[in-house]
């Protein structure tokens, strides 16, 4: 029997007969094996979310070098004025993505993973770490002023997210693999597990059930 496709709210979430993705995702977080399961989901988040934090950083170095060794090389001749130019041209090239793409990805990062957890129960766009990876990379890389924790936090937790529902997880277990995605980030970014989880627990991220 062929599978009755339902579109819902993101793209790839159908509702679909017992032999898919959902229907696995019971198996293996079942109560019997739960706790076990958990830690392994949790743990794979946090590995997943280091490993995008090290291409994030090598993603600004990578816009960094081309904005100030390519392109400052060909604007030396107006030097110190391509200081000013080449924050601005990273901010016309970001800028119209972040609008067109996923809004959700401006700003500092935390208060909208805090403002999904509380308005939309933990779910997040799975662009908007692409599209926050990409925009706070070129910003950072081409000078402007931002910094690294927000926007790793905002992607370690939309990668979260995006793997909850794709396994049609409760919202609650949504928001605890968000905040799994958060102090990820933190303790990626700081090389501080132990702060990560607790500045995901000091933003609120996760509820008093997940710890």
């Amino acid at each position: 029997r062929h599978a009755e496709l339902v579109p819902v709210s993101y793209p790839w979430q159908y509702e679909q007969d017992p032999r898919t993705i959902r229907h696995w995702s019971e198996i293996i977080i079942a109560p019997d094996n739960e706790h076990i399961s958990w830690t392994i989901l949790r743990t794979d988040i946090g590995a997943a979310v280091g490993l995008a934090s090290i291409g994030f950083r090598y993603l600004i170095e990578l816009f960094q070098e081309a904005a100030y060794g390519g392109l400052g090389g060909l604007l030396s001749g107006i030097r110190p004025a391509h200081l000013l130019i080449i924050p601005v041209l990273g901010a016309i090239i970001y800028g119209p993505v972040i609008h067109r793409y996923a809004r959700e990805a401006k700003g500092h990062g935390v208060p909208e993973v805090m403002a999904a957890v509380a308005v939309r129960d933990g779910k997040i766009r799975p662009q908007v770490a692409l599209v926050k990876a990409f925009s706070s990379s070129l910003c950072i890389g081409t000078g402007g002023s931002a910094g690294s924790e927000g926007p790793v936090v905002q992607i370690g937790s939309a990668m979260g997210s995006t793997l909850g529902q794709i396994l049609g997880l409760s919202p609650e277990r949504v928001r605890s693999l968000v905040a799994c995605g958060a102090a990820g980030g933190i303790s990626a970014t700081f090389n501080s597990p132990v702060a990560g989880a607790i500045f995901a627990r000091e933003a609120r991220i996760v509820f008093s059930s997940f710890f």
